[in-house]
């Protein structure tokens, strides 16, 4: 009986493993396209100077980097929208302990922290469109 309460239980942490990876994905592409827009920008005006060229390069390999990371938040955010089920029952409350609650509980905030940082990417990209010289 107690073997199958373990077993139940590593299922369920196992299941929730996921869940908070599924969280940490979203801030972790922020973070990384944050450090490498501003390095890249320190780096090319560092060595390039106002090379003017090097500058549109830099603008264009930003842009497409913003899409990249705009694109796999998005991604994240639909796979916590899923896992939120928020459709199914209009729940929005998770103050249960119990394993749906769990599971929907990190989808939702999932999803929000999704939200946020699809709104850092975006103001950490506006510079780059700006960006005509390092001065």
């Amino acid at each position: 009986m107690a073997k199958a309460g373990r077993d139940e239980e590593r299922r369920t942490f196992a299941e929730e493993a996921d869940s908070l990876w599924l969280i940490t994905f979203a801030g972790s592409i922020w973070a990384v396209h944050f450090v490498l827009c501003y390095g890249a920008t320190a780096a090319v005006c560092a060595k390039l100077g106002g090379d003017a060229a090097a500058i549109a390069t830099l603008r264009l390999a930003l842009g497409g980097f913003t899409l990249l990371a705009l694109a796999g938040i998005a991604l994240v955010a639909w796979r916590s929208w899923v896992q939120w089920d928020f459709l199914d029952d209009w729940d929005y409350e998770h103050d249960m302990a119990e394993k749906e609650d769990r599971h929907e509980f990190l989808g939702h905030a999932s999803f929000l922290i999704s939200i946020i940082s699809f709104i850092g990417v975006i103001y950490v990209s506006l510079p780059v469109l700006v960006l005509e010289t390092c001065q």
